[in-house]
């Protein structure tokens, strides 16, 4: 059970990190093409869906229907978290400049701050599980 948790834990991080290297590149795109006319900024979707599918794993309902055909459609189906993949989507409803390009320099600058903090604590987070069964081992 122990190390079920630790490697699930392990992965959802691993993942997380990899979204945010993954960020870190979508948002030095934007940057550059901040005075590109008509270019439309990429943002990353994964938080969002990685706990939609994490949230299946809790909401199993009182009265699962029974299925006889492999056409039925059930009522219920769990989302493995590990099929959910990071995900670039550009955003075409808004503009920042009137050229047609709706990167903002300061919102840029700003999610390429929280990006790295949250970099940066999720390999704080890696490193506290590590140290967690270095000391079970040593005990």
């Amino acid at each position: 059970m122990i190390a079920d948790n630790f490697s699930k834990t392990l992965d959802l991080l691993h993942r997380a990190m990899d979204a945010n290297v993954v960020r870190r590149s979508v948002i030095a795109n934007n940057m550059a093409n901040a005075n590109v006319p008509n270019f439309k900024r990429s943002v990353v979707n994964f938080e969002s869906e990685l706990k939609r599918a994490l949230e299946t794993e809790k909401q199993k309902p009182a009265l699962e229907l029974t299925l006889t055909n492999p056409k039925h459609i059930p009522n219920w189906r769990e989302r493995d978290y590990r099929e959910v993949q990071i995900r670039r989507v550009l955003d075409y409803t808004s503009t920042y400049n009137n050229n047609g390009n709706n990167v903002d320099p300061e919102q840029e600058y700003m999610a390429a701050l929280e990006n790295q903090m949250t970099y940066t604590l999720l390999a704080q987070a890696a490193t506290f599980e590590f140290s967690q069964i270095n000391q079970v081992l040593r005990g």
